[in-house]
């Protein structure tokens, strides 16, 4: 197998790792806290420094800083590259004090506003104690993409799974032995957030030390710094309207009562879980390729390395997609549904989940193109295509939340979702004609039929155990472990079958992690 299936794959068992660990750490979060106003302060605390963390270390700067490292190391050698990177990383971490400074004097002026409900002033508390995990993990996200143009991408791809095991020991045992009430366990959850971040910087910090670099405070000026600045100004804007955009839902749903952000929250982690270990794995690994061909002018080995890479995200995102479709409420039940957290939350978060699903595989088409511009270096065109998308956005939650409450937020972002994707590929086409001729649509025909029987299968084994056994919590369990794994082989089966181009090299993801801890 090549080597580039190879970092797919352990990319994705470790992310696995993290993520199955991050549902342990939601469980917990939400058996302790349920849908409370604690729970949603903490969420909306939360996402400030998790927005300019894929603003910052996950977005623009990422995009921006590989193709730079990469030319850099094609061109000179190392010791130019580790100068470049200390240039770049002395000036964020300058810029992430400034922001945080402002931010908490914008948290204090929130916390200090007598006219807001409670939610809000818990919330601002939580945020001012947040903050600097935003610069610890935009500095660790910094040293991940020095660590990719190595192509060494297991470490980065495992430091998440340090932070949840961190905060799950932080809110799951010091929280429960020295306190009782759930107004001072949010604030161990709170250090374990901290004392994460710090982890993920250091060993990413440490791992990048290993490839020759040193550590040195550079401001001096370089040519490559504005042409980063070229890059990264126009991304960064792109990438501030996404970040806006779930800002705002986040603030509506804040402003609706003091459930639906936790309920909104919980929905998009499960929507994360196949996101975040497949889609993002294949483009964290294929984005300094698609660099390297826009490098080298080789527009046909860019775009099949693209449609490559698309279609191995759908094969594996449809039918994630359409098993959180039909075997919603089971998986909430099973996974969800302990102490503060019970049967009427789960019916709660089960519709907006439902709308949400149908997004995921638009949401992982778009990251995919959004890195095909930044490849081609081309950072306004997803700009431009981002503001539409937040106007969208904001015009059908309005128009909807009132009527339809978080369901409505959940479907506003949805359509969204669609209509961006296809403007995204429709543009990207007109820019390279070339990627045209390697979609084969029968391909996504093939993905689409094998997906459609899975769901059947599944549908028709739920309704059958859900029919037969009372308990709700067993049928979950009997469900979630002999229904989808019938659905899963069902689907692969029908792959195999109907012969998907990329039928080996999944199958060669899933075998990779056996043979390599001698499970195969």
């Amino acid at each position: 197998m090549s080597n580039k299936l190879e970092n797919i794959s352990l990319v994705s068992l470790a992310t696995v790792g993290s993520r199955i660990l991050g549902l342990l750490r939601d469980i917990l979060v939400f058996s302790i806290f349920g849908t409370t106003v604690i729970n949603s302060a903490f969420q909306f605390a939360f996402t400030l420094p998790n927005l300019f963390r894929r603003l910052l270390g996950e977005g623009a700067l990422t995009s921006a800083v590989v193709p730079l490292l990469s030319d850099e190391l094609k061109n000179n050698d190392r010791k130019s590259l580790f100068d470049l990177f200390n240039k770049i990383l002395t000036r964020t971490f300058i810029t992430l004090l400034i922001i945080i400074l402002v931010m908490i004097v914008l948290l204090i002026l929130l916390r200090n506003n007598d006219g807001l409900p409670h939610r809000w002033h818990l919330g601002a508390e939580y945020g001012i104690v947040l903050l600097p995990y935003m610069a610890l993990v935009c500095l660790a996200a910094l040293f991940a993409a020095g660590l990719n143009v190595f192509n060494h991408f297991i470490t980065p791809a495992l430091t998440p799974i340090i932070f949840n095991f961190i905060l799950i020991v932080s809110l799951g045992v010091f929280g429960c032995l020295f306190s009782e009430t759930a107004e001072v366990r949010i604030w161990f959850l709170c250090a374990g957030v901290l004392i994460g971040g710090l982890a993920q910087a250091i060993i990413t910090a440490r791992a990048f030390q290993k490839k020759g670099w040193q550590p040195k405070f550079d401001l001096r000026f370089s040519k490559k710094i504005s042409e980063l600045l070229s890059l990264f100004l126009p991304g960064l804007a792109g990438a501030a309207i996404v970040q806006i955009n779930i800002l705002v839902s986040r603030v509506l749903a804040f402003s609706l009562d003091e459930s639906a952000v936790s309920i909104l929250y919980l929905a998009s982690r499960l929507i994360e879980l196949p996101l975040g270990i497949f889609a993002i794995s294949v483009t964290t690994v294929l984005f300094p390729n698609l660099s390297l061909f826009a490098s080298k002018k080789d527009f046909d080995g860019f775009a099949k390395e693209g449609a490559h890479g698309i279609r191995l995200i759908l094969a594996i995102t449809l039918p994630a997609a359409l098993g959180l479709i039909v075997l919603r409420k089971p998986i909430l039940t099973l996974l969800f549904d302990w102490g503060a957290f019970g049967s009427a939350e789960v019916s709660e978060t089960a519709s907006p989940l439902l709308i949400m699903a149908i997004g995921l595989p638009f949401y992982s088409w778009i990251i995919l193109m959004t890195r095909k511009y930044h490849a081609l270096k081309d950072m306004t065109t997803p700009v431009k295509l981002s503001f539409q998308n937040l106007i969208l956005n904001v015009v059908l939650s309005l128009l909807l939340m009132h009527k339809f409450g978080v369901n409505g937020l959940a479907t506003a972002n949805t359509l969204a979702l669609v209509c961006h994707s296809i403007l995204m590929y429709w543009f990207l086409v007109k820019k390279r004609p070339e990627i045209s001729r390697y979609i084969m649509p029968y391909q996504f025909l093939i993905i689409l039929f094998a997906g459609c029987g899975m769901s059947v299968v599944t549908f028709l084994g739920w309704s059958f155990v859900s029919s037969v056994i009372s308990s709700e919590k067993i049928a979950a369990l009997i469900c979630v472990i002999t229904i989808i794994p019938l659905g899963m082989l069902t689907y692969f089966l029908s792959l195999n079958l109907l012969r998907f181009k990329e039928w080996e090299d999944l199958l060669e993801l899933i075998l990779t992690p056996l043979r390599k801890f001698k499970l195969f």
